[in-house]
């Protein structure tokens, strides 16, 4: 397995974005729960995230969308080094574009139809491919081999997270034809019986997971710049060196 520039001095991961990762995720999960003690008329089993646009407190939807792109590019910036293949600077790419889709949503919010599906595609499409394309790459090295399962793990829940929402967003569709009414303009306040309506929890889902991802990767990328990491792996390598020698 090819080695990750550990032994420069793990120059090649920035700890400090790593941790600026870590606490924007948390800083957005915080806001993101503090939006449903606020706002408790919008009920989370099928209202979206992005509605919570409409209610009282906008400027904290701001807040969650805001951190959410901070963190995805500070874990960006954070492993940009450890990623050298051009397929894995194609998951890098990636994921600086989901990073600038999330930030995006907190300027452009679901009233503003079209750039707020631009910052859709780009946050909610790019990061679960740009995560699988990350993990594997990562998983492949020596030095992130022992976080193999969990990036892969995390990553995989980031997609599946994706089909969830399709499938329960269908399924609401789906039952709220079969009862015969007219589809609705704008999101009524009460489902109408026969209508199953699980799409918000599968919205927050795939939230959790995208943080999950990020908090994962980032966790690792901590512990594999930290010096005493960096020292083992130089005394490894220089170990190694001499008996070859």
């Amino acid at each position: 397995m090819k080695t990750l520039g550990l032994e420069n001095g793990g120059a090649t991961i920035s700890i400090r974005a790593a941790r600026l990762a870590i606490g924007g995720t948390v800083a957005g999960l915080g806001f993101l729960g503090a939006l449903h003690a606020l706002s408790p008329e919008f009920d989370p089993a099928w209202r979206m995230v992005s509605e919570y646009a409409n209610g009282r407190y906008p400027w904290v939807l701001s807040l969650v969308f805001a951190c959410w792109g901070i963190s995805t590019c500070a874990l960006a910036y954070a492993i940009r080094g450890q990623l050298r293949s051009t397929s894995a600077r194609i998951g890098l790419g990636l994921l600086v574009l989901a990073g600038l889709g999330e930030a995006m949503a907190a300027v452009f919010d679901l009233n503003n139809i079209t750039m707020h599906n631009v910052a859709g595609v780009f946050g909610m499409g790019c990061l679960p491919i740009a995560a699988m394309i990350i993990s594997i790459k990562l998983g492949r090295t020596s030095e992130w081999s022992g976080a193999r399962r969990s990036l892969l793990v995390s990553a995989d829940l980031a997609w599946i997270s994706v089909l969830l929402l399709v499938a329960s967003f269908a399924l609401m569709v789906g039952t709220f034809m079969a009862t015969g009414l007219p589809t609705p303009t704008q999101a009524p306040k009460v489902l109408p019986a026969g209508v199953i309506g699980l799409v918000g929890y599968a919205n927050r889902l795939l939230v959790l997971s995208y943080y999950l991802w990020v908090i994962v990767v980032a966790r690792e990328a901590i512990k594999l710049g930290s010096p005493k990491t960096v020292r083992r792996v130089v005394q490894q390598g220089s170990l190694t060196r001499a008996n070859e020698v």
